[in-house]
């Protein structure tokens, strides 16, 4: 299984980002973090300064994490592509019809990642993807 550390997850995103401005061939999921690094410029001083974004602290007292914001995208792009959990593609095409925005969709659908995880924590059960789904669903 793969499991970055946050250091990697920064320099991911870092030289996704890097690759992009100096126009250099990207990796199939350097292209995906790219088409969401470029839905949000707001992170482009982030994602400019390696040695920056590895010493930066994103705390909950700090703000907003860009790379766990983007992670989140990317998580969320994976699923939808291969349909796991079950569902989880009609739910998100239906909420984007509704929303008139995939991306604003992927934002909706965020919350309902972090409440799963979080109850799934809270728990100690595994993430009920069925839950997450119906969730999505509701929006």
């Amino acid at each position: 299984m793969f499991n970055p550390s946050q250091d990697d997850v920064r320099r991911f995103f870092c030289e996704a980002f890097r690759k992009h401005r100096e126009n250099q061939i990207v990796t199939p999921l350097e292209a995906i973090a790219r088409d969401w690094i470029m839905q949000h410029p707001e992170y482009d001083n982030a994602l400019s300064d390696i040695d920056k974004a590895l010493a930066a602290d994103y705390s909950v007292e700090q703000g907003h994490n860009p790379f766990l914001h983007l992670s989140m995208h990317l998580s969320i792009s994976e699923q939808i592509s291969i349909d796991q959990p079950p569902g989880i593609r009609k739910a998100f095409e239906a909420l984007a019809h509704r929303k008139g925005s995939e991306h604003e969709a992927h934002h909706e659908i965020m919350e309902c990642l972090g409440e799963m995880l979080w109850n799934s924590q809270r728990s100690g059960f595994p993430p009920d993807g069925a839950a997450y789904v119906e969730n999505i669903r509701r929006r």
